[in-house]
């Protein structure tokens, strides 16, 4: 709306949600929302308010009005007034059409949160086991903290008037996609490097920093890769897709889209592969396999060193070459 030269510009978030009323706000929710931000430390003096008066302080209502921003973080049933809230995850074959199983999440913004990751544990994604002495180890194939900081971005940054987040499940991979595009001035380059935050609820986004949810310092992406990078996961991609952002995490490094990434070629590829079966590989047998000459494998060979995928075990006549420990 313009007045002369004078713009005012609401962001969707927050706009007053004129057919909800404090009624529509969970206060279960509320209480939760009330123990994080106590352990971040980053909310106001909020000691004896009501819900309507903390809500006013949160900047989520003005005027003894609720804005969307409260609906949806706040909400009892947020799909009422919003119908694409929901959260859709999906199980699929690497064909990318097949789904083996699907489910729907649905609620406020701190119920899908917690929704989808027990979903995800329980029911998509598998544990893995390992021992530190007597101690049994189990987590994740994909980090925690990258899970639900995708799933967090994608809750607070998403186009709320636009299509369901949706999530999915491969057997090598997982995908999260975000109806959204990036705000002017950001580019997926600039999302894995420090920078400004531009988001685009910011209504909602600053709530969610208050409760401890967030940084506000547009690091989101960072802590995905880092968190990725520390499992020894390859590194996740961004991509711009269908007027939305997709971030995609990857289960195995040695995979032919990852390996394709370096370069390699079909040979070697082939030849991660047969590794991954038998363990190991020798020069004879890279020779043989490929029909090749000694000088042509050894090329090939170290070529896989120099990236890192194998690593060379024993003298030269009798090396074997093996998979390096981050394998």
């Amino acid at each position: 709306m313009e007045f002369g030269y004078i713009t005012l510009i609401h962001s969707w978030d927050d706009v007053i949600e004129t057919r909800a009323s404090f009624d529509d706000i969970d206060e279960r929710t509320i209480k939760i929302f009330l123990r994080k931000a106590e352990e971040a430390g980053r909310l106001p003096d909020i000691e004896g308010l009501s819900i309507p008066e903390l809500l006013e302080k949160l900047r989520l209502a003005k005027n003894g009005q609720l804005k969307r921003a409260a609906v949806v973080l706040f909400g009892k049933d947020p799909g009422t007034f919003y119908p694409n809230t929901f959260v859709k995850i999906g199980k699929f074959e690497d064909d990318d059409f097949t789904i083996r199983f699907q489910e729907l999440e649905e609620g406020n913004i701190i119920q899908i949160l917690d929704k989808v990751l027990r979903t995800l544990d329980h029911k998509f994604l598998i544990r893995n086991i390992s021992f530190e002495g007597m101690n049994r180890i189990e987590t994740l194939e994909y980090p925690v903290v990258a899970l639900r900081e995708i799933l967090l971005n994608s809750l607070i940054h998403r186009n709320y008037m636009g299509a369901p987040t949706q999530i999915r499940v491969y057997d090598n991979k997982m995908s999260v996609w975000n109806h959204g595009t990036l705000p002017e001035g950001i580019t997926l380059d600039k999302l894995t490097q420090p920078h400004s935050s531009f988001p685009r609820n910011p209504i909602l986004a600053e709530a969610c920093f208050r409760g401890g949810f967030i940084d506000s310092w547009g690091s989101g992406v960072m802590k995905i890769i880092d968190s990725c990078k520390s499992a020894r996961l390859p590194t996740p991609s961004l991509e711009e897709d269908g007027g939305g952002l997709k971030v995609t995490l990857f289960k195995d490094r040695f995979s032919e889209e990852e390996l394709r990434k370096l370069g390699l070629s079909d040979r070697q590829i082939n030849a991660v592969s047969f590794i991954k079966e038998k363990g190991y590989i020798t020069t004879l047998e890279y020779m043989k396999r490929y029909d090749i000459s000694e000088r042509t494998a050894r090329n090939d060979l170290n070529n896989l060193i120099d990236n890192k995928i194998l690593l060379r075990e024993g003298e030269t006549n009798t090396a074997r070459y093996i998979f390096t420990s981050q394998g």
